[in-house]
């Protein structure tokens, strides 16, 4: 990492409050470059706390950003850090949008602005920068976002393939709960912070039972996702993502849409900047080529970014299986154009290509038509285990380990050894003839890499609610014992299969604890005959002649002295336990693997959480996720000491969820506040 030591201009900054019509002033802090000329103004816009959680990661880029010669602003929704009002306002959507658009009013309109504003984000900061873009304001010119969604129902959602992500449900919704509970900081905003908190904690309310409420992609869902209508956007995109990001594929549908300009990056990394330390690696200098966007969107230099690919790409080698990788092995691709040219679909039978590495298929039925053979799967409930992190953070435990456990709780149909390299990029795809003899029902598609010595590492993967194969937006119950086609799309990846190597198809009926599991502990029957994987399969030589795509050395401004303390050895990343007598299954996730942090204005932030996911191999009612969050903030010399804890809980029965909430809040060690939600949701969806 390079932290230069100095840059084009001198910078200052300062705190200010931006003033809405309402007349809630917004928490912003502004690095100016010290000039007389007026500059354009980049906006970083989110419900979090700029003066304590996100500072460490402001201090690398906002000053970097001054240093070359723009206005970098980071701004504190609505009810979060020290913006006053209740959070609640922000979260909700519109309004959200609506206090981003004032803003961008508001600094177009400063003296020391030229009226020409870019917005930038990291996952929902810039999931939140689409959804302000697509309002198409006038002084919003161009966007960077990094992992950000289209799509509040998946990209952004609690919902994958119409299932229920229990982590998306139950930890996601504790943190938010914790985070909406923040005090205003004294330093900061004076005396007014308790009043100003307690106003908070009467207001919040966890979002698990809204979210629950609207199982399918409904109206709710479709309000404000900017995948209804990507022609709303005029600011020009440059998109990135990790292969590993859930919200990689929003990159790949940003390209292929936006009649905006947009480029597009699709890297090895995790949900982070892709200059970050993380892993996997390598990172480069995104800081540099994003001021490459900037200079040509805002400040008309031609700095050559049209001219680069519509999407570049980490095309990720054949790897051992590990849930870590410092560097991922690989080389950089170019497309011009999304879909691509050199990228064909080849169909792999599961009859004849693939062959099946499980149990012998059963007879036909009876009533089956002739030809049709079936394979059962039944997966155990606890299949998914090995499923890795949901959104991988560059963690030591993010990635999926070796998945010889998982094919062998999955029915499995491998090819041959391959005889050349097959480089995959794009979204494969299952399109599959089932029999199931339940109601409801999940299919997971899991594509492997399955090396000459049987280790199997995990490429991509897609779900299917079986209850949504004809469309999200709705629910349609399997005709117990009828048989139907189904497609099933893996999530985007590149990947290329080195010669020798296996590629691997597996299926199975459940994934917990990513997917909440069916009623019924039944699976589906599969036809190989009639069924096929559909590869996006690159051309070998269509990168020939093409220049190569190289990025410049990760660069970050040095920022100030942080002081962070040794995370307790003790608490591992990823716990799997089982109980052999009962039959159980316990994942255990640490989903905060650093320690405390002593800010250099005197703040110490410290905190612990712990993601509990059960399940009994041979029930899923038996499912139940929980995490407890909790987060102390301290001045120790002013003797300010705060500290919030929240906790969601998910379980179920056949007909109904109950999802349970609860929040307490410490001022010193005496409780201020304290509150529990319980609701009880029908299953809709299954």
């Amino acid at each position: 990492m390079q932290h230069p030591t100095s840059y084009p201009y001198r910078t200052t900054r300062e705190d200010v409050r931006i003033p809405l019509a309402s007349g809630v002033e917004l928490a912003a802090r502004i690095w100016h470059p010290v000039t007389d000329a007026p500059v354009p103004a980049l906006l970083e816009y989110l419900p979090d706390r700029l003066t304590d959680r996100t500072a460490p990661r402001d201090a690398q880029r906002h000053p970097w950003y001054a240093g070359h010669g723009y206005a970098s602003v980071r701004v504190d929704a609505r009810g979060h850090g020290n913006s006053p009002g209740l959070p609640n306002e922000a979260m909700s959507g519109d309004g959200a949008l609506a206090d981003g658009v004032a803003v961008l009013n508001w600094l177009a309109a400063q003296p020391w602005c030229t009226g020409r504003v870019g917005m930038f984000g990291l996952g929902p900061g810039g999931s939140l920068a689409l959804r302000i873009a697509a309002l198409a304001p006038e002084p919003l010119k161009a966007l960077v976002t990094a992992g950000a969604g289209d799509d509040r129902y998946e990209a952004d959602g609690p919902y994958l393939g119409g299932a229920p992500l229990a982590p998306a449900l139950a930890a996601r919704s504790a943190a938010l709960l914790a985070a909406a509970a923040h005090p205003p900081d004294p330093k900061y905003v004076g005396d007014a912070w308790r009043a100003g908190w307690l106003e908070r904690l009467a207001a919040v309310e966890p979002p698990l039972a809204d979210w629950l409420a609207h199982p399918t992609r409904d109206a709710t869902w479709q309000h404000g996702s900017l995948r209804e209508d990507y022609g709303t956007i005029r600011a020009a995109v440059l998109a990135v993502a990790g292969w590993t990001d859930p919200a990689r594929d929003t990159v790949l549908r940003l390209v292929e849409h936006l009649a905006a300009p947009v480029r597009g990056v699709l890297g090895p990394w995790p949900r982070q900047y892709p200059d970050a330390d993380r892993t996997p690696g390598p990172a480069i200098g995104f800081l540099q080529e994003s001021l490459r966007w900037w200079d040509h969107w805002l400040k008309d230099v031609d700095t050559g970014v049209l001219r680069e690919p519509a999407l570049r790409c980490w095309m990720n080698s054949s790897v051992p299986p590990a849930t870590a990788y410092a560097n991922r092995p690989g080389r950089w691709i170019g497309e011009d154009r999304w879909p691509s040219d050199d990228v064909r679909q080849i169909h792999y039978g599961l009859a004849d290509a693939l062959r099946t590495a499980a149990a012998p298929a059963a007879p036909a039925t009876p009533a089956a038509p002739a030809g049709e053979h079936y394979v059962e799967v039944r997966s155990p409930q606890h299949t998914g285990i090995d499923a890795g992190r949901l959104c991988p953070i560059g963690g030591a435990g993010d990635l999926p380990p070796d998945q010889r456990e998982e094919d062998g709780r999955s029915v499995c149909f491998d090819t041959a050894p391959l005889p050349e390299r097959i480089e995959v990029l794009g979204r494969a795809a299952v399109r599959l003839r089932l029999r199931c003899d339940a109601p409801h029902g999940r299919l997971v598609a899991r594509l492997c890499d399955v090396a000459p010595d049987g280790s199997s590492t995990l490429v991509t993967r897609g779900v299917l609610n079986l209850g949504a194969r004809r469309g999200l937006d709705r629910v349609t119950p399997w005709e117990p014992g009828g048989v139907e086609a189904v497609e099933c799309e893996l999530a985007a990846t590149a990947h290329a299969f080195a010669p020798g190597h296996r590629l691997r198809l597996a299926l199975s009926s459940c994934y917990w604890p990513w997917i909440w599991p069916p009623p019924e502990a039944t699976g589906f029957a599969v036809d190989p005959g009639h069924s096929t994987l559909a590869l996006p399969v690159r051309h070998l030589a269509a990168a020939s002649g093409r220049p190569a795509i190289t990025f410049e050395e990760p660069e970050q401004a040095a920022g100030p002295a942080w002081h962070t303390a040794e995370r307790d050895p003790a608490r591992p990343e990823r716990l799997v336990v089982r109980d052999v007598a009962a039959g159980e299954w316990r994942l255990e996730v640490d989903p905060d693997p650093e320690g405390p942090l002593t800010h250099p204005d005197g703040l110490v932030r410290s905190g612990q959480a712990l993601e509990t996911y059960r399940i009994q191999q041979d029930d899923p009612l038996t499912a139940v996720a929980r995490a407890d969050r909790t987060v102390r903030l301290q001045r120790p010399d002013q003797g300010w000491d705060i500290t919030v804890r929240s906790s969601a809980e998910l379980s179920c029965d056949a007909a109904h969820f109950t999802a349970t909430s609860r929040l307490v809040a410490w001022e010193g060690g005496a409780v201020v506040f304290e509150r529990d939600w319980r609701h009880r949701l029908p299953r809709t969806t299954g």
